[in-house]
């Protein structure tokens, strides 16, 4: 598929030029435009880029959570192999079975679990829920099981913290209750939005330990949104770089740090601090000039040419490049890749 590397198992999503759309006056904003990809059993997607690159608008639009109405447009196609081996597509499920569907077979980890959380309901109550409703058990028992999956995420106290309310809990434990609900009914897939935000790296380092032994144990497929390429380096097996609302590069995680195609990945690559290469001590990190385009007013052509240190006029900015094979399970979104060879590790 384009902007996939060929997979060793029958996937569990696949995903077929994805656009979300938003009608403003007589135009429609594309904030995601033609996303296409494959995540199989027991593998992890990374999706990385800039605030502002239509990351999140792809995981809520994968879970159905961006409701189609005469202003928003969703199109495309998202097939999803549920854990009974029935392929979904979940654009078009009615909302009653989408319901069924969310938790049990694809599940999602939101960015900010305070916001996210329901402060009228205990952490306990807000577990049990989901483990009631999809494993049709007691309260009793979904209780337990609420509990049993506090003390695998190495929660302290899992008592104490199943009674709690989440303005009681700090952020780290906040988001190990947001992993537990994501995980209570061991779904096919798991979505996780920036799941490390605002968390100090000793808390990063176990959530992401937590989910690879979780996803060893289940063979549960993941798909990572980060802006974090530090993280992308530990858990992700292949990588989605998205700029403005498309992709730019399709990777494997390896080659993703040793040898970008796309000057974008390369310049984000570039703005981080790395102990294995010396710098004088006064020497500054790298950082992209500008900002993410406005989707309402993207560039002609490529749309990282106003910011791209390769900028060719006439042609850069003529025609907006194809996503194209630059090697086996590597794809780009460049005019100029073949100019411009491997960068740097």
């Amino acid at each position: 598929m384009t902007g996939s590397t060929e997979l060793p198992h029958e996937p569990v999503l696949t995903v077929e030029e994805l656009q979300v759309g938003f009608s403003v006056g007589n135009r429609t904003i594309r904030a995601v435009n033609g996303v296409s990809f494959s995540v199989a059993p027991g593998e992890t997607l990374a999706i990385v880029g800039e605030s502002g690159s239509g990351k999140s608008t792809t995981g809520l639009a994968l879970m159905g959570l961006i409701e189609k109405t005469k202003r928003i447009r969703i199109s495309g196609r998202v097939r999803l192999k549920s854990k009974i081996g029935r392929v979904c597509d979940t654009l078009e499920l009615p909302a009653r079975t989408l319901r069924q569907v969310r938790g049990n077979d694809i599940a999602m980890i939101f960015q900010e679990p305070m916001s996210s959380l329901n402060p009228v309901y205990s952490i306990g109550a807000q577990i049990a829920e989901a483990v009631a409703l999809h494993r049709k058990m007691s309260r009793a028992d979904s209780l337990a099981r609420a509990l049993e999956l506090l003390e695998q995420l190495g929660v302290p106290n899992p008592d104490k913290c199943l009674v709690s309310y989440p303005h009681q809990l700090s952020g780290g434990m906040r988001q190990r209750a947001m992993i537990a609900m994501a995980l209570s009914c061991e779904p096919r897939l798991l979505i996780a939005d920036e799941p490390t935000t605002a968390l100090d790296v000793t808390v990063q380092a176990q959530i992401i330990e937590l989910l690879k032994q979780v996803q060893a144990r289940t063979g549960m497929a993941i798909i990572f949104i980060t802006h974090n390429l530090a993280i992308v380096s530990e858990i992700a097996d292949r990588t989605l770089v998205m700029y403005a609302g498309e992709v730019v590069e399709s990777v494997s995680a390896a080659d993703l740090f040793d040898r970008p195609r796309m000057p974008y990945t390369a310049a984000l690559l570039q703005s981080l601090p790395r102990l294995d290469v010396d710098r004088p001590r006064a020497a500054k990190l790298a950082a992209i000039p500008g900002g993410v385009p406005n989707a309402g007013a993207l560039p002609s052509g490529c749309r990282f040419h106003p910011r791209c240190g390769y900028f060719l006029g006439s042609t850069c900015d003529a025609a907006r490049p194809p996503l194209e094979p630059c090697a086996p399970g590597h794809w780009v979104r460049c005019h100029r890749w073949r100019d411009i060879g491997d960068f740097a590790a």
